[in-house]
């Protein structure tokens, strides 16, 4: 079983407990106000959107188009039938055809369960799929490791890269560091990276 495979296979098995416990506060408001405020446009790609709440419900409140993937399917399901005006569909960020350019991209909660090899290939990705001055708001962990979070009895994978090389990837792909907050308590603790490409 591959990593995608078995973090797929266990999302899959607590999607209604994760949905169920996922902190809906919007501790992340700080960095998603700027978004909605700084982005050049409304064209939003989720990945990793899990029942798209609450994440995706705030930018469709303020007037995004959203297209949500998960690995998830049980997922997906969720958040079609919360937003049906919306698009989301099941797919592996990895291999997916993302099917244009966007404006805003998250990969929030998600893009860490990449190992590092694969984050590594998926920023000139995110560079590919960047409208010019797109926003790219992502998280990791504080350095260069893997460590395993657990959740509803499942030991689920995590891994990070160094901040120099985000950084390198990143401009490498043409984006600009615009905000790096290493593990940010008001944002549960999570090491954020904000970058807009130029």
């Amino acid at each position: 079983m591959t990593r995608s495979t078995e973090v797929a296979a266990q999302y899959e098995a607590i999607a209604d407990w994760f949905d169920a416990n996922r902190n809906k506060t919007l501790f992340e408001k700080p960095y998603l106000d700027r978004i909605a405020a700084e982005a050049p446009g409304k064209n939003l790609l989720d990945l990793g959107c899990g029942s798209g709440e609450p994440m995706a419900a705030f930018f469709i409140a303020n007037g995004f188009t959203v297209t949500g993937m998960d690995i998830s399917q049980r997922m997906v399901d969720m958040a079609q039938r919360r937003f049906p005006a919306h698009r989301f569909s099941i797919g592996d960020m990895r291999t997916a055809d993302f099917g244009g350019q966007y404006d805003v991209m998250l990969a929030w909660d998600s893009f860490f369960h990449l190992t590092g090899d694969e984050q590594r290939a998926m920023i000139p990705k995110f560079g590919r799929h960047a409208a010019q001055n797109a926003l790219l708001l992502f998280n990791t962990g504080p350095g260069e490791g893997t460590a395993y979070g657990t959740m509803e009895g499942h030991d689920i994978h995590h891994a990070s890269l160094s901040a120099a090389e985000y950084k390198t990837l990143l401009e490498t792909a043409g984006f600009k560091v615009i905000v790096h907050t290493v593990e940010d308590h008001a944002c549960g603790g999570r090491t954020v990276w904000l970058a807009q490409r130029t």
